[in-house]
Parts: structure tokens; C-alpha cells; sequence
């Protein structure tokens, strides 16, 4: 691989860690208050059906995630293992579709 794509890959898993921190928090924090402020799931569920603003912002997150984590999944199995070229390249490429499919799956449960 290039020292160009390295670069690409290297600066999308930044992006996407940030992203990925931002989202964290502001699910964590919207599902504490909602908890507190004594909503069941149902209720969260209910208020979400619909809404543009949380589907883009789940479409984020899901984003994020697909590019994420077949990054740190590429590095780590090129340093644990002798797994390398287009290959590897391939399979982890196919994780973020997967991830993306079911993330996308997940948030037309939420917003759908």
C-alpha cells in the first residue's frame, strides 16, 4: 500500500474516532436524561420515529463505525498475523459493509 493510502487511512481513522467520541457522549448523555426524566424505551422509541435530526445523526454514527473499525481491524491483524495484500484489504472492507448494512438496519428501527 502507497504511502498516500496510508495517509487516507490514517487521517479517516482520526475523523472517524472524533466523530465517534462526539456521538458516544451525546447518546450516553440524551439516554441518562431520558432515563432520569423517567421515559421508558418505549417512550425514547416513540419520540424518535420520524425525526430527520436522529436519523442523520445516527447515519453519523453508523458512518463513523463503518469506517472505524475495519481500520483498527486491518492494523491489528496485519500485527498479529502474517495476513497481508488485497486480501486482508478485501475482507476488512466487507466488515465495514456489514457494519454498515446492520447500522443502517438499526437506525430505520429507531427513526423508521
Amino acid at each position: 500500500m502507497s504511502a498516500r493510502a496510508q495517509t487516507y487511512l490514517w487521517f479517516a481513522q482520526r475523523l472517524s474516532g472524533a466523530v465517534l467520541a462526539l456521538c458516544v457522549a451525546v447518546h450516553l448523555a440524551t439516554i441518562i436524561l431520558a432515563v432520569q426524566g423517567g421515559l421508558s424505551a418505549a417512550e425514547i422509541l416513540g419520540r424518535t420515529r420520524g425525526s430527520t435530526a436522529w436519523a442523520a445523526f445516527y447515519a453519523a454514527f453508523v458512518l463513523a463505525v463503518a469506517v472505524h473499525a475495519p481500520i483498527g481491524l486491518r492494523a491489528i491483524l496485519r500485527e498479529w498475523t502474517l495476513w497481508r495484500g488485497r486480501g486482508l484489504d478485501a475482507a476488512v472492507a466487507l466488515v465495514g459493509v456489514g457494519l454498515a448494512l446492520l447500522g443502517w438496519r438499526a437506525v430505520g428501527a429507531v427513526v423508521g
